[in-house]
């Protein structure tokens, strides 16, 4: 008698779980990039300080130059605050109301997928890149590496030198393109000071 095909039920659930695996690593990939391109924010002030009183400011050149990011990096980064601040009323001076500084952390993201199960860590990092790296690991792993950074902005009041607001951006940081940069950096300042003054939105 001529041996027809069987049903091999484990061979089937073998490709099913392997199916499953790579759609499941397809949408925790889709998912780690759509976190990296939002940023999110968190802000703190001081609620007796009475913001209508402040209209002018200057960028604080101590606490500025203790950021650890390039030069270039810092001056769109006051480009960008000049504007949203301008564009709210305040104005730039030499005898300003307020103090502008700011500082930078960042921490490098590891992503390990196995199966399309994996899970994720954080490894330190004191830089405003590289951007996006993809490679095999052990085992057959997926290995994914992004620098998240954090954008604080500190408003202090120039007469008694104190922090009355802080806002901070967190997101993905770094693209290889020069444009793209500039816009992204523009992106974490007004989102930041989107709350600035408090209370105005």
């Amino acid at each position: 008698m001529k041996k027809g095909k069987t049903y091999d039920g484990r061979s089937k659930k073998r490709t099913t779980t392997k199916g499953l695996g790579n759609l499941v690593t397809i949408l925790l990939i889709l998912v780690t990039l759509s976190s990296c391109s939002s940023i999110r924010v968190a802000v703190d002030y001081e609620q007796n300080a009475n913001f209508e009183n402040y209209k002018t400011f200057a960028f604080y050149k101590p606490g500025i130059d203790e950021a650890k990011i390039s030069d270039i990096d810092k001056r769109r980064i006051l480009r960008a605050i000049e504007a949203e601040l301008l564009s709210k009323g305040l104005r730039k001076s030499e005898e300003p109301d307020l103090l502008v500084s700011i500082f930078t952390e960042s921490n490098q993201r590891v992503d390990i997928y196995n199966n399309g199960w994996g899970g994720w860590g954080w490894g330190p990092g004191w830089a405003w890149g590289p951007g996006w790296g993809w490679g095999p690991g052990w085992g057959g792993n997926q290995v994914s590496t992004s620098i998240e950074g954090m954008l604080f902005i500190d408003l202090i009041d120039t007469k008694k030198m104190d922090l009355i607001w802080q806002g901070s951006g967190t997101g993905y940081l770094v693209t290889k393109s020069v444009e793209k940069k500039e816009a992204r950096i523009k992106e974490f300042v007004a989102k930041t000071m989107a709350q600035f003054p408090p209370g105005q939105n």
